[in-house]
């Protein structure tokens, strides 16, 4: 099986970024607990235009981020993994596991409770992160199980903007909303008009973007949408998504995403910060990554291939789906992204970044050696 050639750059791009947004993470934690606490996190809270600086990342610049998954998800639907319904059928299922069982998991102990509203959070996979520890492992690494994981997780962050549009949109301003699908509607028509130059769809988005701000649904969505406007022709170097998607690669993934974690990181830890591991929200985040996930994934695919709804990979073996749903448990970027979304009070949100960050680290840990252990050596 040969990788194309944008999809070996994405993959690329993502593990380096999932080394830097590791280094990103200790540094804003060590910053954040250190005689530099006040001034590094105030830094961060900084006023600009009525907005923190935070703000400006997690709902600006995160669109951006969104922007390129999109591309990547039109990508994988044209011309990619996702392009043959046998072949998408599997990653598919198993992402279905991988979000269902986790959001399960997390009401059984937040049900009825005030922190219910994040069910979402631990149903996200991280996809720097979680290729970056793919790639520690080297060439014993399958190809196939490379695309699995890869569209294992585009879903999956797929799935987590439908919840966001869903669940997490508390009041609509019906005017604006209209107005942002008004000019994504224009900028559909442009597409069918065959108008290639990148200009106005890059200023169609950001007026759409300004619009869906003002509507009450998260902004980032407007990435989503400005991708499947944005023309993909033939697919090939010279089409106006491989364009965009190939500029947007690394700044994505060494500025973006780094920027996000550092911002959403600068956490101070306080005494007896473990205490809060132990109230329900922790408890659901924790156990619906390190177990739900792992568990869905395997189970959902397992179940599917059993039932002949898809079919496992030839190259690839039960237990490697097991470690690539182990893997699926770092959730980081997104479900940190949902915790800003689903909780206001400021000490439950820093509770659960650190349920988040434990529980990835654990994941990815126990991911790493399980497939470690497990991956043939590949001549």
């Amino acid at each position: 099986m040969k990788l194309s050639k944008l999809f070996k750059e994405f993959y690329d791009s993502e593990k380096a970024g999932g080394i830097i947004l590791l280094i990103g993470t200790i540094i804003s934690l060590f910053l954040a607990n250190s005689s530099l606490q006040s001034s590094y996190i105030g830094f961060w809270q900084f006023d600009i235009g009525g907005h923190s600086i935070t703000h400006w990342i997690n709902d600006g610049l995160m669109a951006i981020f969104f922007l390129l998954i999109g591309l990547e998800l039109e990508r994988e639907i044209y011309k990619g993994e996702l392009s043959d319904i046998k072949n998408a059928s599997f990653p598919m299922i198993g992402a279905m596991g991988g979000f269902l069982l986790p959001a399960a998991i997390f009401l059984l102990f937040n049900y009825g409770t005030e922190t219910q509203s994040g069910a979402g959070i631990p149903m996200a996979t991280d996809i720097a992160f979680a290729i970056g520890i793919l790639s520690l492992i080297g060439n014993r690494v399958p190809i196939s199980l490379k695309i699995f994981l890869t569209a294992l997780a585009v879903i999956d962050d797929l799935i987590a903007i439908i919840v966001i549009a869903i669940f997490y949109t508390k009041t609509i301003i019906w005017t604006n909303l209209l107005i942002a699908l008004t000019l994504f509607s224009i900028l559909l028509l442009l597409n069918r008009l065959k108008v290639r130059n990148l200009f106005p769809y890059l200023l169609g988005g950001i007026a759409m973007w300004y619009f869906m701000y003002n509507s009450g649904v998260h902004a980032t969505i407007t990435g989503v949408l400005l991708a499947f406007a944005i023309p993909f022709g033939n697919g090939d170097k010279n089409s106006t998504s491989y364009i965009l998607q190939h500029a947007l690669h690394k700044p994505v993934a060494f500025v973006i995403l780094p920027l996000f974690a550092i911002a959403n990181t600068c956490i101070a830890i306080g005494a007896g910060w473990q205490d809060g591991l132990g109230e329900t929200n922790s408890i659901g985040i924790l156990a619906g990554l390190i177990i739900g996930k792992p568990l869905g994934i395997f189970a959902f695919a397992f179940l599917g291939a059993s039932l002949g709804l898809c079919k496992l990979p030839e190259d690839l073996e039960w237990k490697n789906i097991v470690g690539v749903g182990l893997l699926g448990g770092i959730g980081f970027t997104m479900s940190i992204f949902i915790t800003i979304l689903a909780y206001e009070d400021e000490t439950l949100i820093n509770s659960s970044k650190i349920a988040i960050i434990i529980a990835s680290l654990v994941a990815g840990i126990i991911g790493f050696l399980f497939l470690k252990m497990t991956l043939k050596t590949r001549q």
